[in-house]
C-alpha cells in the first residue's frame, strides 16, 4: 500500500522501519521540525523519525501546522491509501483525517479507554497499574476516542521503569502495525468502539510532579521514580556539603521501616517516607552519570539521620 507515516520520537522509529521492511511504499514521512540543540542552541537537531527517514531515503516534511489549506492539498496530493500515526505531536484536522482512501491508523501505548492522551506509559506506572498494552485505532477528531482494531497486552512488573516499558511497547507496536496493515489490505481489519466506562487521561508530565515529597507513602514514591525513569527523573534537593543540589532517583524499591520523612534511616540509602522506607538504588547528580547507591555513598558521607531535603520542606 501507499502509506504516509507520521511520527516524531524514538518510540516511532521501529514502527517506521517495520513498515518499510514489509515492502509498503512510504510516500512521505511527516515529523516535527528540527529543534535547537547544543550548549548555545545554534545547531538544529532533527527528530529521531526525521533521521531514520533520511537514512531510509524517504521524503520528509516538517510543517508547523496541518490546519491550512495548502498543507491539506499537499497531503491529499500523495494519494496515499492510509496514514499511520505514531506519537506525531501535531493535531490532525478533519481535512487530513479524511484525506486518504482508508483513513488514519494510530498506534497508542495504553489499553484504551484507559490513559488517553500524551503520557500513557508514565501514567500507567505512576498509578501502579499491573498491566498495560498497545493498540491500533482509527483516528477521529476526539482525543484517542477512535474505534480499536488490534491490541497487545503486557505486564508491568514491580520494578519496571518507563524507559523499559517504552522500548517493549515500541517493539510490540511495530509488530502490531504490520499485522494491522496486512489485514487492512485484505479488507479484514475489524474496528470495535471503545468502552464508555473506564476512561482516564494521561496528561502531559508537569515538571513540578517530578519533585519527591518524602511525606508521601514509599509505594507511591516508588511508582513515581519508575514512571519518570530515565526522563525527566524524579528528584530531591539536598545540601550534601557543597550547597543545595538536585539528585535524580532512577531506581528504587520499598522496604519496611519508619522515621521522620526525608531522613536517611540506614547505611544503604534507605529514606523514611510518610509510610514505609524507599531504598534508593540508582541516583544521578547534576552533570554526572547515573551511579549505584554504593558508588554514590563512596563519594559523599551520608549517615543515618541525614535529612535529604531542603530545610524549607
Amino acid at each position: 500500500m501507499r502509506i504516509i507515516f507520521m511520527g516524531t520520537p524514538e518510540f516511532s522509529v521501529p514502527v517506521l522501519e517495520e513498515i518499510v521492511g514489509l515492502g509498503h511504499e512510504i510516500v512521505a514521512v511527516y515529523t516535527r521540525a528540527p529543534k535547537p540543540a547544543g550548549r548555545r542552541g545554534l545547531e538544529m537537531q532533527p527528530s529521531p523519525v526525521h533521521a531514520a527517514a533520511e537514512r531510509l531515503g524517504l521524503r520528509v516534511l516538517t510543517p508547523k501546522s496541518l490546519k491550512n489549506p495548502e498543507e491539506a492539498a499537499t497531503f491529499v496530493g500523495f494519494e496515499a491509501d492510509v496514514a499511520v500515526v505514531v506519537a506525531y505531536g501535531l493535531i490532525l484536522p478533519k481535512a487530513i483525517l479524511d484525506a486518504t482512501r482508508l483513513g488514519c491508523l494510530n498506534l497508542h501505548a495504553s489499553l484504551l479507554p484507559r490513559w488517553r492522551g500524551a503520557a500513557p506509559i508514565q501514567r500507567a506506572i505512576m498509578a501502579g497499574d499491573a498491566e498495560t498494552g498497545i493498540m491500533v485505532m482509527r483516528m477521529e477528531e476526539g482525543l484517542d476516542t477512535g474505534a480499536v482494531a488490534l491490541a497487545e497486552k503486557t505486564a508491568i512488573g514491580p520494578q519496571t521503569t518507563a524507559g523499559e516499558l517504552h522500548d517493549r511497547l515500541s517493539r510490540l507496536g511495530a509488530d502490531l502495525i504490520g499485522r494491522a496493515l496486512a489485514a487492512l489490505g485484505r479488507g479484514t481489519l475489524v474496528f470495535t468502539a471503545q468502552a464508555e466506562d473506564g476512561v482516564t487521561y494521561a496528561h502531559k508530565i508537569d515538571k513540578a510532579e517530578a519533585r519527591i515529597d518524602w511525606s508521601k507513602p514509599a509505594a507511591e514514591l516508588h511508582n513515581l521514580v519508575r514512571g519518570l525513569s530515565p526522563f525527566p527523573g524524579a528528584f530531591f534537593e539536598a545540601d550534601l556539603g557543597k550547597g543545595t543540589e538536585r539528585i535524580k532517583v532512577l531506581h528504587s524499591r520499598t522496604i519496611e521501616g519508619n522515621g521522620a520523612p526525608g531522613t536517611v534511616c540506614d547505611e544503604a540509602l534507605g529514606v523514611a517516607c510518610g509510610t514505609g522506607v524507599l531504598r534508593l538504588l540508582t541516583v544521578q547528580r547534576a552533570g554526572k552519570a547515573p551511579m549505584t547507591a554504593a558508588e554514590f555513598l563512596r563519594g559523599i558521607r551520608i549517615s543515618p539521620g541525614t535529612f535529604l531535603g531542603s530545610r524549607s520542606e
